[in-house]
């Protein structure tokens, strides 16, 4: 079996991207989960791994008591057996799963620092960008302009009041 486990490689990812120890990156995205959304999700998932670890190990201890050597099995036990090995294949499925997201959270990172962008400071010049056009009338093809946008409703607001 090998001595490292799916938790310490998500661990040494996250150390790595975010160059600050889990512990600190957790109490980061506790207290202000709003600054880093990307660190937020990430720590949540590698919580949610360190649960799944736990699992993992739970499961190879039962399995290992049911076929340690030397041991006669019964025929009850073979269910419990069988329970055991499938309880650990689930977990490891789960832990796999889990370190593929954080993963994806990592190389989202990387891919943001290397674009040299805040992922918040793309979202909101999407959004600038999308408020800034004129409303185009439906069927009208892009490569034509759009008509300028009326400042009041004909026969409202033009004449004196009475």
């Amino acid at each position: 079996m090998p001595d490292t486990t799916a938790l310490d490689h998500a661990t040494a990812m996250i150390e790595r991207a975010w160059g600050q120890p889990v512990e600190v990156l957790h109490r980061q995205a506790v207290r202000k989960p709003g600054d880093d959304p990307l660190l937020t999700s990430v720590m949540r998932t590698h919580d949610a791994l360190s649960r799944t670890d736990r699992d993992v190990l739970t499961f190879q201890d039962r399995l290992h008591a049911l076929t340690r050597p030397g041991r006669v099995l019964e025929f009850y036990n073979l269910n419990r057996i069988t329970e055991a090995a499938a309880d650990l294949r689930v977990a490891h499925a789960e832990c796999n799963s889990a370190l593929q997201s954080i993963r994806y959270g990592v190389d989202a990172r990387e891919a943001a620092l290397k674009a040299g962008a805040d992922p918040s400071a793309g979202r909101v010049q999407a959004a600038t960008a999308r408020s800034t056009q004129a409303p185009r009338p439906l069927g009208m093809p892009a490569t034509q302009p759009a008509p300028p946008a009326p400042t009041s409703p004909p026969g409202l607001g033009s004449g004196p009041r009475r």
